[in-house]
């Protein structure tokens, strides 16, 4: 379990991050991966009393179902699934785009805007063969899984610590001080090179012991170690490669005037910046490896794309669990995978090669949607104290009325660092998954009719699609140069629409529903206030609170809603059924044999399933 936790961090954040932090940040990205490894130390704390004491397969998604019931578990839910299905296509692009900077000819990628990308149908068509590879290693079984895993992630090590060795041989001191000396863009670019140049990527990897807790021998204790060494060796490792990145880059070799670390971001370097340093040592033995990085280009992305793809189903599996997916989700293969959710998550992961095949244009995406789903850590641990103190706790967090806090409000923070851009993105995409709670699980089981449910969510959707394409502000890259709706118009639209939709489907509910929706508000209005909060913050469109008063804004308005989250935990039907089924829950999957949730308000066609 800890070389899959380390073999999901080291992917394509190695080959590409160090030069897009850079590029932000300057020398100060040294930095950003010591604040990133301290950051998400503090919020993986509360998951490893979690994964502890529950563990369970797709334990990020169920934590949620199990103490603030099934609205909050659904957004929680549809953030992960969308987290971990893209991942393997962007480590398949990240493959493409290296292999592609050493062999121009195969013209698997080209240049659009400055950005590479994947070219049709060359790279595309490669990128999806290798989907397919991962897709193999997935259905053999999580032995040969964990096999094949293991043997990468020494190799994935290896290279890297190799890599960095060589490269202090030719470090040079004078690129720590260009451009404005050690911090050239200030402590505010060090802290959103956290979230939009691919470090939080890097670190988000450590959910692996968590989402295949319920397929470790002794989760008790693996969980624990394998988060712990999860963090600390890539943050070691990662802070290690950016200080010798900084130190050997070559200036005229990249075509960028000495010191401006904006422009490496659209220089030749950024398909492939490890290589391009060696191999502008001009010495053979230094080419001679950059070559070598080649193999680790294909091997470091492509493990961790096949563990993202065994961890997407895994996330399914999870949903299916709590009844928000179809039940031929909850199925395993008789090697013991969800051998139908893989499939699924395979085909679905392919359709992300269409519309941005770029790494550096998905990553901050990524990484905010996979945070997000973070935030539950605190505020189920907590809620589980009081509503299940009697559970076994092998692990034990000290001090938890402190860190339980701090972790909340470091993953709102994280998210918040991804920049306005970015967090619209994610918003507009997750709460477009809120039909599809309406008219399956809602409807599934009985808290609402489906005669009612099937056109709200239509209109919705309608709706929300109208005033995000109108707004503008939607997929915006440069939003200084927005020509759609101002943003107070947008944000009445937007807040409007949502909240409109939520309330009357609170209304329509029984009891049981309503319930439900009430103990989640806190996470949509958290949502809510965060955006113009960023919007007029400082890595928005118009600063007004400029950093780092915004920090203590923000870390404010964390700390209120999480006491919100906290008090709206509860015995929701899924615990209630969890501790009923298991006098020790050793392992929760046991009691996940039943459809969830079966409160007596579901059809009588779920009840009779739940027989």
């Amino acid at each position: 379990m800890i070389f899959l936790s380390i073999g999901g961090q080291i992917g394509s954040a190695w080959l590409f991050a160090v030069l897009s932090a850079a590029g932000i940040a300057g020398p100060a990205a040294i930095l950003s991966w010591v604040i990133a490894g301290t950051v998400f130390m503090v919020i993986a704390l509360t998951w490893i009393e979690l994964g502890a004491m529950l563990p369970m397969t797709g334990t990020v998604v169920r934590y949620p179902y199990l103490t603030h019931g099934a609205f909050t578990g659904w957004i929680i839910g549809w953030a992960a699934w969308l987290f971990a299905v893209s991942i393997p296509a962007v480590e398949a692009v990240a493959v493409m785009t290296y292999l592609g900077s050493r062999f121009p000819n195969l013209n698997v990628v080209e240049q659009r805007s400055g950005t590479t990308m994947l070219a049709w149908p060359n790279g595309i068509l490669c990128a999806i063969a290798l989907m397919v590879v991962f897709l193999l290693i997935n259905i053999v079984g999580i032995r040969k899984f964990s096999e094949a895993t293991n043997w990468v992630t020494i190799w994935k090590i290896a290279v890297p610590v190799a890599t960095f060795l060589l490269l202090f041989f030719i470090l040079r001191s004078d690129n720590f001080s260009l451009g404005g000396g050690f911090l050239p863009t200030g402590g505010a670019s060090t802290v959103h090179a956290v979230s939009s140049t691919g470090i939080a990527f890097a670190f988000v990897g450590f959910r692996q012991a968590l989402d295949f807790g319920g397929e470790m021998k002794n989760p008790q204790r693996d969980a624990k170690i394998a988060i712990i060494v999860a963090i600390v060796v890539p943050t070691i490792l990662y802070t290690l490669l950016q200080i010798a990145f900084i130190g050997a880059i070559n200036w005229q070799d990249a075509g960028v005037r000495p010191g401006d670390w904006a422009a490496l971001n659209s220089s030749p370097w950024a398909s492939g910046p490890f290589f391009h340093a060696l191999d502008a040592a001009g010495t053979a033995a230094f080419a001679a490896f950059g070559n070598l990085l080649l193999v680790d280009a294909v091997l470091s992305p492509a493990g961790a794309g096949w563990i993202y793809l065994g961890n997407s189903a895994r996330v399914s599996q999870a949903l299916a669990l709590h009844g928000a997916a179809p039940d031929t989700f909850r199925r395993l293969s008789p090697r013991g995978i969800p051998a139908t959710t893989t499939f699924v998550c395979f085909a679905v992961g392919c359709l992300f090669f269409i519309p941005a095949p770029s790494w550096y244009q998905l990553v901050s995406f990524i990484s905010a949607a996979g945070v997000l789903t973070f935030l539950m850590g605190s505020a189920s641990l907590s809620s589980l104290r009081r509503t299940a103190p009697d559970l076994p706790r092998p692990f034990k967090l000290r001090w938890a009325t402190l860190w339980s806090p701090a972790s909340f409000t470091c993953s709102v923070l994280v998210i918040y660092w991804s920049g306005f851009s970015t967090l619209v993105t994610l918003l507009v995409t997750v709460f477009a998954g809120l039909p599809l709670f309406a008219v399956y699980t809602a409807a599934r089981r009985g808290w609402v009719t489906s005669a009612l449910a099937m056109p709200l969510s239509a209109v919705f959707l309608i709706v929300w699609i109208y005033v995000n394409a109108a707004g503008g502000w939607f997929l915006a890259t440069q939003p200084q140069q927005h020509s759609g709706w101002g943003f107070g118009w947008y944000m009445a639209a937007f807040s409007g629409s949502l909240l409109a939709f939520i309330l009357t489907l609170w209304a329509v509910s029984n009891p049981t529903g309503r319930r439900h929706i009430e103990r989640g508000m806190w996470l949509v209005i958290l949502l809510l206030a965060l955006l113009p909060t960023s919007y007029y913050g400082q890595y928005g469109p118009h600063t007004a609170i400029s950093f780092p008063a915004d920090i203590a804004v923000v870390a404010a308005l964390s700390l209120l809603t999480y006491r919100w989250a906290v008090s709206s935990g509860y015995p929701t039907e899924d615990l209630e059924q969890l501790l009923q089924s298991e006098n020790n829950p050793r392992d929760a999957d046991r009691a996940d044999q039943q459809p969830p949730g079966l409160t007596g308000n579901e059809p009588a066609t779920t009840q009779q399933d739940g027989v």
